[in-house]
């Protein structure tokens, strides 16, 4: 799930903020080492709390269910369509250059028009959302297709260190590489926000993990050899664009794998990495709109949202309404949210401030609950170096990004009184699975018989 569209559209926005090759590559280390962070401090939380859920549980565990309740509100209504959207426009994008011939170098991506690229997002979106709904085996079955395009689009890193061998190096590696850095923190921040949505996805084996073999030794192997894996990779990618790019074409560039592929071959190695990362993105957002249609129809089963969004077909045993919900707000974020560039900044600050309250309860349940068994225990210093780090780019937006920042409070904020409209006082969502689950583990831990609840 991390290595997806991010890589091949994020380096042109890290190096646009952060306005020099060693700096960029500097934030993508730092990005990779901060996704690390977090990731080690949620394989604690996946060890010492065995459930899936991830941070939905996590948060229910250490702050109660309000707070796990906007977090799945919050995901819900911004975090996931707002990430298909990012996908959509960036697979448009590429696609668009193809349609458009605008691969050859002397033609500008501001020439592709607006009206063309979101068209194009929208109808992605519709399409994917129809396939995940025919029947309950066809997203999952064309993921694996996806997937395999995926990774081979990774050649790039190969392609790089080939010319970088043969000495073939563009200006961006014969120049020091610190020239012009930006002295900005509010910009290195915009171009960190950039880095860790390309590495988005750290979190998502904490999904899972209570359907894992031996999850306390299992899970935190899974995300350190994962985390280094890609950061490697990411690392190695960007130093191949830059090996045969220039950084202002990467830094004015949201299609910097098709520009990497025009430049060794042509307008044909354009096409040729245009439709690899097309779709890769695809495939990213057919994966995104089948979990989120979950999501959706988890939530209104919990009585999180209106019960009807958690039926399925009569006869497809698929969720056509949440589908629908989930196309409808991501089509609604396509048309206003301003672009791909705008967008990935609101997601990454909406979806930082759950990560940030999530490591922090790591540290409040270290303090509330030391005799807590906690199978893998990461150093203490991980997760406050996450937490400060976080509390750093959460604040910057103010400066940086306000609109997307008062976007986000305005989502989270709207989720206060429908929790306590809906959510409250409905005996069903008291007795429902998580909740049921959590309390006996709270039971468990001070050697008392949960009444009524199942381990």
């Amino acid at each position: 799930m991390q290595i997806g569209s991010g890589i091949f559209s994020s380096p042109g926005v890290v190096v646009a903020n952060t306005q020099s090759v060693g700096a960029s590559l500097l934030v993508w280390l730092a990005s990779g080492l901060l996704a690390w962070t977090g990731a080690s401090s949620f394989a604690e939380l996946g060890s010492t709390i065995p459930i899936n859920g991830g941070a939905q549980a996590y948060l229910a565990y250490s702050y109660g269910p309000l707070v796990s309740y906007l977090f799945a509100w919050t995901s819900i209504s911004a975090l996931r369509p707002g990430g298909s959207a990012v996908i959509a426009l960036i697979f448009s994008e590429y696609l668009n250059r193809l349609f458009w011939h605008a691969t050859p170098a002397e033609v500008s991506p501001d020439e592709i028009p607006q009206w063309a690229i979101k068209l194009t997002a929208v109808a992605a979106v519709l399409f994917i959302s129809v396939l995940c709904v025919m029947t309950r085996n066809l997203g999952t079955r064309a993921a694996v297709a996806f997937t395999t395009v995926k990774v081979s689009a990774m050649a790039v890193t190969v392609l790089g260190i080939i010319q970088l061998a043969r000495g073939r190096a563009s200006s961006s590696l014969r120049e020091p590489l610190f020239t012009g850095s930006s002295q900005s923190p509010s910009s290195y921040a915009l171009a960190l926000y950039s880095g860790l949505w390309a590495f988005d996805g750290w979190d998502q084996a904490n999904y899972v993990c209570g359907e894992m073999k031996n999850a306390e030794r299992n899970l935190p192997r899974a995300i350190h050899s994962s985390m280094a894996i890609v950061t490697l990779l990411f690392l190695l990618g960007n130093v191949a664009y830059f090996v045969v790019l220039d950084k202002v074409t990467v830094g004015l560039s949201n299609t910097v794998a098709l520009d990497f592929g025009r430049a060794l071959f042509g307008p044909i190695g354009g096409s040729i990495f245009a439709f690899m990362v097309a779709f890769s993105c695809f495939g990213a957002l057919n994966g995104a709109a089948f979990t989120s249609a979950r999501l959706i129809a988890v939530a209104g089963r919990e009585h999180y949202l209106p019960a009807w969004f958690g039926k399925l077909h009569t006869t497809r045993k698929t969720p056509v309404n949440a589908m629908c919900l989930h196309a409808a707000i991501t089509v609604l974020f396509i048309a206003v949210g301003g672009g791909f560039r705008s967008l990935i900044n609101f997601a990454v600050v909406a979806s930082w401030a759950f990560y940030f309250l999530t490591v922090l309860g790591l540290v409040i349940l270290r303090v509330k609950e030391p005799l807590l068994e906690r199978p893998y225990k990461t150093w203490i210093i991980t997760p406050l170096t996450f937490c400060a780090v976080a509390l750093f780019l959460l604040c910057m937006p103010v400066i940086a990004a306000p609109l997307e920042a008062l976007a986000v409070l305005g989502f989270v904020s709207a989720g206060v009184p429908l929790y306590y409209i809906t959510h409250r006082n409905s005996p069903d969502v008291q007795n429902s699975r998580i909740f049921t689950v959590l309390s006996s583990l709270w039971a468990r831990i001070r050697g008392r018989p949960a009444s009524g609840a199942g381990w």
